[in-house]
């Protein structure tokens, strides 16, 4: 992906980015939701039977579920990431590299598409246990179900994690690239002084 040629254009591309995989990660989630219902409505769907299932399950907490019943607190961690985001995109330097762009705008997105289910906008209520029976859910939708049996029984997840994870990921493989580019080998300080 070559550099964009003007600063300027940065914003498109991170906006579409963004709004893609948030689009993506909301359309899935009412298709899986719509087919399967809520959480123990409905079998599972094997696609790998014993590894790679689509099953439906509410997280009121964080990644890995960690943080249960403190979805106000993610909800206003998750604005104030938003906020940081956009400001950092605000940089021409930062809207020059088209790779970190689209790094941010998958997490922006990932963001979104937990965010919106955090605040409710599915109306989704709650059909168990019965003391919370038709209350608001105000919990993210999972439906990846990734097992390796003996090995791992991985947290049931969403594409906005996926979107999360691969952002992240990217801008660590870039930050990696940059400082290994500007280190300077012993080796190759010797090298240049010899030339000189």
């Amino acid at each position: 992906m070559a550099a964009t040629t003007s600063a300027a254009d940065g914003w498109p591309l991170f906006g579409a980015i963004a709004t893609l995989a948030a689009a993506i990660d909301l359309v899935s989630k009412n298709w899986i939701f719509g087919r399967l219902g809520m959480p123990g409505e409905n079998q599972p769907i094997d696609l790998v039977p014993g590894v790679l299932a689509l099953e439906t399950s509410l997280n009121e907490g964080a990644l890995f579920g960690m943080g249960q019943g403190m979805g106000v607190v993610f909800a206003t961690v998750s604005v104030a990431a938003i906020a940081g985001i956009l400001a950092l995109v605000s940089r021409p330097s930062t809207r020059s590299d088209p790779w970190i762009l689209v790094a941010l705008g998958l997490i922006v997105g990932g963001i979104v598409g937990n965010l919106y289910d955090r605040l409710g906008l599915p109306g989704l209520t709650w059909h168990a246990p019965l003391a919370r029976e038709g209350d608001a859910v105000l919990a993210v939708r999972d439906w990846i179900h990734f097992t390796l049996p003996g090995v791992i029984d991985w947290p049931i997840f969403n594409l906005a994690d996926s979107w999360l994870v691969i952002g992240a990921c990217t801008l660590l493989f870039f930050s990696f690239l940059e400082s290994s580019a500007g280190r300077v080998t012993p080796g190759d300080a010797g090298g240049d002084s010899e030339q000189a």
